[in-house]
């Protein structure tokens, strides 16, 4: 919270989040400090949206009474096996609840498409624009929200950013007009995550 104004909790696709611990990070907090939640796992990667309607009502129950107003996005990762269909995209643009930010993250190129882009844009849902090895890295707009996720590239979760690299995702955010744009680093297994967030906040945020 010293450096920073949002954290992308991660913690809450490993385990379900509880009302009591989201509160906690909510009272330790400042007042202006926003956090974006990623959905458990069991709705993403295991049951993949199917029959799942209660667990993703009791997600979004969770985190808006743990939350509250420091709540941000929503984000939804899907596997690198989840590949695109007509069928699919119907599933996940209909189990989510538009009063929520919704984001949704690819790890399959079969969805970078335009009908998934217009889906997205119809049903007021965010494509999370990603840097993650042998996938699309340029912005994609759907909603006056960017969400961007830098995963390490070209080794995942290690590689870091240079300077120029940054200099250019900021550019390529302003051209979008968006409202609001989050940019999360997950290059995490190393110092790389913390150098290059904190050189994008110096160089580019008020």
């Amino acid at each position: 919270c010293k450096y920073f104004n949002t954290y992308e909790l991660n913690s809450t696709f490993y385990k379900f989040p509880t009302v009591k611990t989201l509160k906690n990070w909510y009272n330790k907090t400042p007042e202006s400090f926003l956090f974006s939640a990623k959905a458990f796992k069991g709705i993403t990667h295991y049951r993949r949206f199917n029959n799942c309607e209660q667990e993703i009502a009791d997600l979004y129950a969770t985190l808006k009474e743990g939350l509250a107003k420091k709540l941000a996005c929503v984000l939804f990762q899907l596997p690198p096996s989840f590949s695109y269909t007509e069928e699919r995209l119907a599933l996940i643009i209909g189990s989510l609840d538009v009063s929520f930010k919704n984001v949704v993250e690819f790890r399959n190129e079969s969805w970078w498409r335009q009908d998934v882009i217009e889906a997205f844009a119809q049903a007021g849902i965010t494509f999370c624009s990603v840097n993650y090895p042998r996938l699309p890295t340029g912005i994609v707009a759907t909603t006056a929200t960017g969400y961007v996720r830098l995963h390490g590239n070209p080794t995942l979760f290690y590689s870091e950013y240079s300077k120029e690299d940054l200099d250019e995702l900021h550019r390529e955010l302003l051209a979008q007009n968006f409202d609001e744009a989050f940019v999360y680093f997950n290059n995490t297994a190393s110092e790389a995550a913390i150098e290059n967030a904190l050189y994008y906040k110096r160089s580019h945020l008020p």
